[in-house]
């Protein structure tokens, strides 16, 4: 088994095994079992395992999912609604 992503979540982590599952890739995640005992103190990342011979298609699978990429900031929802009648994305009233 070779490590094709190291994800800092375990939602992270269940993305990409769907997402491979879905290419008709094999996958083994090493470190799931172990967040649920630790809870929310870090432990490390959660790795998704693939055999070697998936590897290379994994990999391009992992990469079509942009799972780096940041999500867009409060300002850049300003600068799109500037009478600012619209909340940024994720706001929940108290």
């Amino acid at each position: 088994m070779k490590v094709v992503y190291e994800a800092a979540h375990l939602i992270d982590a269940h993305l990409v095994r769907h997402a491979l599952e879905a290419a008709g890739i094999p996958v083994f995640m090493k470190g799931e079992a172990l967040l649920g005992g630790l809870g929310e103190l870090p432990f490390g990342p959660v790795q998704v395992c693939v055999p070697e011979a998936a590897w290379p298609e994994a990999r391009e699978v992992v990469d079509a999912l942009s799972l780096g990429e940041p999500p867009p900031s409060a300002a850049d929802s300003v600068e799109s609604d500037p009478i600012g009648a619209m909340p940024p994305p994720g706001w929940l009233p108290a």
